[in-house]
C-alpha cells in the first residue's frame, strides 16, 4: 500500500510539473518543434531541467537499492538499431504532430478535449499493434 501511495505522489508531481512547464500544451511543443518559423526556445529549460537531474541519478544510484524494494534499472546499453530508430522516428512524428507525448498526454486527458483522447487512443493502440508489428517486422528481416 505504500508503494502505492508514493506512486500515486510521484505520479502527481510530474503531472503537475508538466502542466506548469507548459508540456501539455500543444502549441508550446509545436512553437519549440518550429526551429524555422515562430520558434519557442522555453522547452530547452524544461527538457534541461529533466535531463540535468537524471544524468546525477544515474551517478548517485550505482550499488544502490530502490527504498521500497526491487532495483534500479540498469544504463541501457549505447546502441543504434532498428528499434531505436524506427521508435524515435514514430516519437517525433507524434510528437510534431499533435504537440503530445504519452506523458503529458495523459495530463491532459481532463482538460484538452477530444483531440487529446483521439491521440490518446491512437497511442495505446500503437502500444497494443507495436509487438506484433515487431514480430512480423523480425520474420521479414531479421534484427542484428
Amino acid at each position: 500500500m505504500t508503494r502505492h501511495l508514493y506512486a500515486f505522489v510521484a505520479g502527481g508531481l510530474f503531472g503537475l510539473g508538466l502542466l506548469i512547464s507548459g508540456m501539455t500544451d500543444t502549441t508550446k511543443v509545436q512553437g519549440w518543434l518550429d526551429v524555422f518559423g515562430n520558434w519557442d526556445p522555453t522547452l530547452a529549460f524544461v527538457m534541461g531541467g529533466a535531463i540535468l537531474p537524471m544524468a546525477v541519478a544515474w551517478r548517485m544510484t550505482s550499488g544502490r537499492k530502490p527504498l521500497l524494494g526491487g532495483s534500479f534499472p540498469a544504463k541501457p546499453a549505447p546502441k543504434l538499431g532498428r528499434e531505436l530508430i524506427i521508435g524515435s522516428v514514430l516519437f517525433g512524428m507524434g510528437w510534431g504532430l499533435a504537440g503530445l507525448c504519452p506523458g503529458p498526454a495523459m495530463a491532459a486527458l481532463s482538460f484538452g478535449g477530444w483531440p487529446v483522447w483521439v491521440f490518446f487512443v491512437a497511442m495505446v493502440t500503437g502500444m497494443f499493434v507495436a509487438p506484433q508489428l515487431r514480430s512480423a517486422l523480425d520474420r521479414l528481416v531479421p534484427a542484428e
